[in-house]
């Protein structure tokens, strides 16, 4: 009978979080809660422009985030580009977002670009913080004056 008891109150903690519309509330057999995981896997579309005026092709050079539908990725974060441009004007290189705010958050990926064409691609896979989870695929393309639009697409998940 002490079984019986046990699955009487098991049965009754889950129907009382379904009635109240809590059952996100529960946890799963891997210890992550539904609420987490359904919450945090997400995808879509990817736009953004970046201003990259102060971009010189030194390794350590940056881009600044001027627009983005991403509100994890906001206006006036800064891209971190990790190598100089090659000598035949085409750029392979790490990178390193960082959006402004507090905590540890960064977002790391590579990104290759013809200098001439400024048409190119970036890959960002995982970081921290905000990060830790994402990833994103995205045609480079020049907008004039030093502008630069990302568009692609991203994805939060395990």
């Amino acid at each position: 009978m002490k079984y019986g008891t046990t699955a009487v109150a098991l049965a009754t903690l889950v129907v009382a979080a379904a009635c109240s519309g809590d059952l996100n509330r529960l946890v799963s057999p891997d210890g992550i809660s539904a609420a987490n995981s359904e919450s945090f896997a997400r995808s879509g579309a990817l736009n953004i422009e970046k201003d990259c005026t102060n971009y010189f092709g030194r390794a350590g050079d940056t881009c600044t985030i001027s627009k983005s539908n991403l509100k994890e990725i906001g206006i006036g974060t800064t891209i971190h580009y990790l190598q100089a441009a090659n000598p035949d004007f085409t750029l392979s290189t790490d990178v390193v977002l960082d959006p402004p705010g507090p905590g540890n958050n960064a977002a790391f990926g590579h990104c290759t670009l013809s200098l001439v064409t400024g048409i190119g691609e970036c890959v960002l896979s995982g970081g921290t913080g905000k990060f830790t989870f994402f990833e994103a695929s995205v045609a480079i393309s020049p907008i004039g004056g030093g502008f630069f639009a990302w568009d692609g697409t991203y994805s939060y998940g395990r």
